[in-house]
C-alpha cells in the first residue's frame, strides 16, 4: 500500500469516527444546498445616469437606495426553476410633487445604457414631499433573468424614471449583499 492510499484510508477512518472537521457542512441538521435567496443593494444617484443628470436639472439633487431580494426555486439538481423579485426603493431629494414614472433593472455595466431587464411594475406615482419608499414585486422574473443577475450583479443596474427625466433620473449598479 503506498503513502497516498494510507493517508486516504486514515482520513476515512477518522471521519467515520465522527470528526466534525471532515464535513464540508457546518450545519448539524444536514446540507443546506445552493442558496435560494439573494439580496442585492445599490445607491441610486443622478450622476450615475448616462448621460449624468446635473444642475440645473431639477432631479440633480435626488438620490436613493434600492434593495432587491430575489427568491429562487431549485430542482433536486440545484438548477433554478422559478424566481420572484421584490424591490424596496427609497428615494429622496426630488422636488415636491415629482412624478415617478418607471423603475427597472437594466442589463448593462456602469457607464453604459441597457435595455429593461426586470420591470418593477411601478406606474406613475406622485411623491408630494419629494421622498418616498416603494415596495414593489416584479410582475415576472424568468429563470434566465435570475441566472444572469445572480451570475453578474454589477452587469445590471436599477434606475428610477421621472416625468422630467424619462430615460432615468437616478441609477446604481447592483451589488450582492447576501445569499442563503
Amino acid at each position: 500500500m503506498n503513502y497516498r492510499m494510507l493517508a486516504a484510508a486514515a482520513a476515512i477512518s477518522v471521519c467515520a469516527l465522527g470528526s466534525a472537521s471532515c464535513s464540508d457542512d457546518d450545519d448539524p441538521g444536514g446540507p443546506s444546498g445552493p442558496p435560494t435567496t439573494f439580496v442585492f443593494t445599490t445607491t441610486l444617484l443622478p450622476g450615475n445616469e448616462v448621460p449624468p443628470i446635473v444642475a440645473p436639472n431639477v432631479d440633480a439633487t435626488a438620490s436613493g437606495t434600492a434593495t432587491v431580494t430575489m427568491t429562487v426555486t431549485r430542482d433536486a439538481g440545484g438548477a433554478i426553476t422559478a424566481a420572484t423579485t421584490v424591490f424596496v426603493i427609497n428615494v429622496t431629494g426630488f422636488p415636491a410633487g415629482t412624478t415617478l414614472t418607471l423603475a427597472h433593472i437594466h442589463n448593462a455595466a456602469a457607464g453604459v445604457n441597457g435595455g429593461v431587464f426586470v420591470n418593477t411594475g411601478l406606474s406613475s406615482t406622485v411623491i408630494p414631499t419629494g421622498a418616498t419608499t416603494l415596495n414593489l414585486t416584479a410582475p415576472a422574473t424568468t429563470v434566465a433573468q435570475a441566472e444572469a443577475i445572480i451570475a453578474s450583479p454589477a452587469g445590471h443596474y436599477v434606475n428610477v424614471h421621472t416625468s422630467v427625466n424619462g430615460p432615468g433620473a437616478i441609477r446604481g449598479q447592483l451589488t450582492l449583499q447576501s445569499s442563503q
